[in-house]
C-alpha cells in the first residue's frame, strides 16, 4: 500500500479527485492495496460500484452513520439510505467549510 495514502476501510467516505466524478462523494465498499470499489446510490449503485484507484481519492472522514454501520456489518443497505446519507454529509461539509 502507499503510504502517502491514508488507510481507507468499508464505509469510509471519500471524495473523488480525478475523472468526470471529480469532486463527488462516495461511500468505500470494499478495498484493496491499489483499488477502491465506491458507490453513491446515484450514479454509481450498490449492485454496480465504480473500481477507482486510491490515488485519485481523499479520504473525507470515517463516517459513523447508521448507513455506515450496516456496510461495516455486511447488512442490506439501499441506493436511497446512500444518497441521503451522501447529501447530508454534503450539506455538512459545505457549512463547514463556509465558516456556518
Amino acid at each position: 500500500m502507499d503510504p502517502e495514502q491514508p488507510d481507507l476501510t468499508i464505509a469510509d467516505v471519500v471524495i473523488s479527485t480525478a475523472g468526470r466524478d471529480q469532486g463527488q462523494l462516495f461511500y468505500v465498499l470494499e478495498a484493496d492495496d491499489t483499488y477502491l470499489m465506491l458507490a453513491n446510490g446515484k450514479d454509481r449503485r450498490i449492485e454496480k460500484p465504480k473500481r477507482k484507484k486510491r490515488k485519485h481519492t481523499n479520504k473525507v472522514l470515517r463516517s459513523e452513520t447508521r448507513v455506515a454501520q450496516k456496510l461495516r456489518e455486511g447488512d442490506k443497505v439501499l441506493n436511497s439510505e446512500l444518497r441521503k446519507d451522501l447529501a447530508y454529509l454534503s450539506r455538512e461539509l459545505q457549512s463547514n467549510n463556509l465558516g456556518g
